[in-house]
């Protein structure tokens, strides 16, 4: 998980929300604000696709017209493997990790694939292990 979470308000326009994102290296940012704490996530791609592409000026426009309302979250504690069901069956690359009401960081699939890269490492090197003192599994 990625705790360095990039959270605005609402009402910031694309402009201002294009720029933080590039100054903290996110290609997202969660959105805050309104009756829910929150309220949406925007991507690179939304910004690209709703307004750069349709040529709108990203200072009038603010984020919440761009952005999606409707965010995955996860508890905390939820094991990495229920985690990537969630995201594979809700068709999302980006789960937004809470502790009660408060975000607490955010799972992408880069990070995932960090992780499993990570494991499997690890199990390859027990095998290279294992292979270089003769002794083979089922032998």
């Amino acid at each position: 998980m990625d705790a360095a979470v990039l959270v605005l308000d609402v009402g910031t326009d694309v402009f201002s929300c294009a720029k933080q994102m590039a100054d903290h290296g996110q290609g997202y940012a969660i959105l805050a604000g309104g009756e829910r704490p929150i309220s949406g996530i925007v991507t690179e791609w939304d910004i690209i696709s709703k307004v750069v592409a349709a040529g709108l000026d990203p200072a009038n426009v603010p984020v919440s017209a761009i952005a999606s309302t409707t965010v995955v979250t996860c508890p905390a504690e939820m094991p990495t493997d229920r985690v990537v069901e969630l995201m594979v069956s809700r068709g999302v690359r980006r789960m937004v990790v809470t502790q009660g009401d408060h975000v607490v960081g955010v799972i992408t699939t880069r990070t995932l694939l960090q992780s499993f890269r990570k494991y499997v490492d690890a199990i390859s090197e027990d095998i290279a292990k294992h292979d270089s003192t003769g002794t083979h599994p089922g032998t």
